[in-house]
């Protein structure tokens, strides 16, 4: 592929022809401050943005049986006389008009009625068509709030399928339907950017007919996924994350880099220090990163393993690489609970090689910093351990050769992106490591720019976690065999509940149960969640560690990556809330020492159908990578990593676990057309800049020799 260099001269700008799209919601007709406020709560600032919103579901009110044969529940459209009202004697009486076919009497309920009104719009003695669900009360035969009153001449206008759309308080669906049918009709016409004849294999819509059709749902088979319409919808989204991803990725690769290949000395001397042989997922990993070092392209390499597969050791080794040849390297993780974790366990194996290893974090203050940024600058420092403040202005390598990221998914795709940049001021190779098994679609959506190496394998003599369910009614029981647990000498984590996406929530959860523990198990009960300040969280961790605390109450800041091989209990209360992925990753912060490590997971009766697969599945398997395909089909895309800096694209139409063979298609697609139009001067690919800023992935045309 002929070579793409980054502009960074001008900010590109969108095309004159997408103008229309991205217009504020409140330029549409009837839609006034308030609603275009809450239109943005829901959807987007944009019409783009109501483009985007699809239906959920639909209403069919083509539905027109006689009132006695009207089936309880069902949506109907009925033409009806009105008999008489029968105004509420008191505001708390809901206000009732009955009204008749040929068939039977149908009941009008309203509650807080304007009189005046309904009197105007159901005149007594006078046909009218009225919409709404059938309800069934004693036995009258009711509809409360119809959705829609008309004349009879408004009959066919009214017997039509609605789609009805995601709402939020204080929004709702009339005026929401009407701003996203006055978007649509300001929707452009755009160049098609797919290939004729993979449009036509599909029997797929033109763009705009796609958009159209899955606004106007027509039956319940046209919301699905696989419906044409939003199968396209889907492809076109995932190819402009393929294309921006192909980009980035050859930006980074074309960039200059630097051949990186020691000799191997502090290699061989490190690993016959070992007390284990490396697997050989961790031989094939390290082969596969040093070769990357070893070629003068940059390299972006992404290092997946699960719970105790060594990829510390690997990376260690990386670093050494590069030390080796006289040049430094980086280690940043994304708490100081982590990074001073790191420092601890490779600061031994640095003392043994002569390896200058220093740790700086957001901590690290006065003179004792600029000691260090000076030695760091000097090249007096080999390897850097540290947080994100190991990449902040004002710190500046002697000669970075590698970096490596730890628990990247922690920071984010555009945090990654800017680390990659400050990396590239030095020419660093970058390395990103993740204890979160992905699957393969996720790391195709989230990590398309990189490669990746897989540690599948864990070291031999690793005993699974015993893992047991248990219903929340049993909590006495627990608390008792967790006392049993201690005094034998066990440590124990007790991980609480997610309540909501909030810290604040979450840690008052923490400190209920922590109270509640303390009161029955006594001292060497500790606290930890993610509203303490970092010193304290790394006072409780250090005396869980050394054993002046027997039992930690945590929130979920202890999932990734804190390793104390002497804690050997881990209690999950109210597992059903967590994801699957999420389980393992807190399972596998025990057993991690020479004791047999036990999970215990605590759920609410009665569980769901979700909630018990989930559980069954914790059981069954310690395989990372099986259980993270299945928490992706069980709960879909946007969850896997967590809700909160995941680093997944934010999909809107791409159901990845539903799509993935789209994916697929949609990678093959992008690597294609850049290798055959580089700069996407053609037709198709002036086509598909457009698509890039449709799905506002502005920053990738930015990496285009033309912009």
């Amino acid at each position: 592929m002929a070579r793409i260099a980054v502009m960074r001269s001008h900010q590109p700008m969108r095309p004159e022809i997408l103008f229309p799209a991205f217009a504020p919601v409140a330029s549409l007709p009837g839609v006034g401050p308030r609603i275009a406020k809450l239109i943005e709560k829901i959807a987007g600032p944009r019409l783009v943005d109501l483009y985007w919103h699809l239906p959920i579901q639909i209403v069919d009110r083509r539905h027109s049986p006689p009132v006695a044969n009207a089936p309880e529940g069902a949506i109907v459209t009925m033409t009806v006389v009105v008999e008489r009202h029968l105004p509420a004697p008191d505001k708390r009486l809901p206000y009732k008009v009955l009204c008749r076919d040929d068939s039977a009497l149908l009941t009008l309920v309203f509650f807080r009625a304007r009189p005046d009104y309904l009197e105007r719009a159901l005149p007594v003695g006078e046909e009218r068509v009225v919409s709404g669900r059938i309800q069934r009360y004693r036995d009258e035969i009711q509809i409360a709030h119809p959705d829609h009153i008309g004349t009879v001449e408004e009959l066919d206008a009214l017997k039509i399928v609605e789609p009805v759309y995601p709402l939020t308080a204080g929004l709702t669906a009339r005026p929401l339907r009407r701003a996203v049918r006055s978007a649509l009709d300001k929707a452009p016409d755009l160049p098609e950017w797919l290939e004729p004849r993979f449009l036509s294999r599909r029997r797929w819509p033109g763009w705009k007919d796609a958009l159209l059709a899955a606004h106007a749902p027509e039956s319940p088979d046209r919301l699905k996924p696989d419906h044409p319409a939003r199968e396209r919808l889907a492809y076109d989204e995932l190819m402009a994350n393929q294309l921006a991803l192909a980009l980035v990725r050859e930006s980074v690769r074309e960039g200059a880099g630097r051949a990186v290949s020691g000799d191997g000395s502090l290699r061989t001397r490190t690993l016959a220090s070992l007390p284990y042989s490396l697997t050989g997922a961790q031989e094939r990993a390290l082969k596969e990163i040093c070769d990357d070092m070893a070629s003068p392209a940059r390299m972006l390499r992404l290092l997946q393993g699960d719970v105790g597969s060594g990829k510390t050791i690997v990376a260690f080794l990386a670093m050494l690489n590069a030390v080796e040849c006289g040049a430094q390297a980086a280690l940043m993780a994304p708490t100081e609970i982590l990074a001073r974790q790191h420092r601890d366990v490779l600061a031994p194996l640095c003392v043994g090689l002569g390896i200058r290893l220093v740790l700086l974090t957001g901590r690290e203050k006065g003179e004792s910093r600029r000691r260090t940024l000076a030695n760091l600058r000097a090249g007096e420092i080999d390897i850097l351990v540290g947080t994100h403040a190991i990449f902040q202005e004002g710190v500046a390598f002697g000669d970075l050769a590698f970096a490596v990221i730890d628990e990247q998914h922690r920071f984010g795709v555009h945090q990654r992106l800017a680390l990659t940049a400050k990396a590239a001021g030095a020419r660093a190779n970058l390395l990103v490591m993740t204890a979160t098994p992905i699957p393969r679609t996720l790391t195709m959506t989230a990590y398309g720019d990189m490669d990746v190496s897989r540690l599948d394998e864990k070291p031999p003599g690793r005993t699974p976690v015993d893992t047991r369910a248990m219903p929340l009614d049993r909590l006495d029981e627990v608390v008792q065999a967790v006392r049993r647990a201690v005094a034998g000498g066990d440590r124990v984590y007790w991980v609480c509940p997610l309540v909501e996406e909030s810290d604040v929530v979450d840690a008052a959860a923490a400190e209920e149960r922590h109270a509640a523990l303390a009161g029955s198990l006594g001292g060497g009960v500790a606290l930890l969640h993610g509203r303490m300040k970092s010193a304290e969280k790394d006072a409780r961790m250090n005396g869980f560690a050394a054993g002046e605390v027997s039992v930690l109450v945590a929130t979920t800041v202890i999932e990734v990556g804190v390793d104390i091989p002497e804690a050997t209990v881990m209690v999950v209360e109210h597992a059903e809330r967590f994801g699957l992925a999420q389980l393992h990753q807190l399972r596998g912060r025990v057993g991690r020492g020479d004791r047999r490590g036990r999970c215990l997971l605590l759920y609410a009766a009665p569980l769901g159908d979700a909630a018990r697969a989930r559980i069954r599945i914790m059981r069954e398997t310690d395989d990372g990578f099986r259980i993270a395909e299945e928490d992706l089909r069980l709960r879909g895309a946007g969850e896997v990593l967590g809700t909160r800096q995941s680093g997944l694209p934010d999909f809107r139409l791409a159901d990845v676990a539903a799509h993935e063979e789209l994916m697929l298609a949609a990678r093959d697609d992008a690597r294609l057309a850049l290798e055959r139009d580089p700069d996407l001067s053609s037709d198709r690919g002036r086509a598909l800049r457009v698509l890039l800023y449709l799905f506002e992935r502005d920053a990738a045309v930015g990496y285009l020799r033309s912009g």
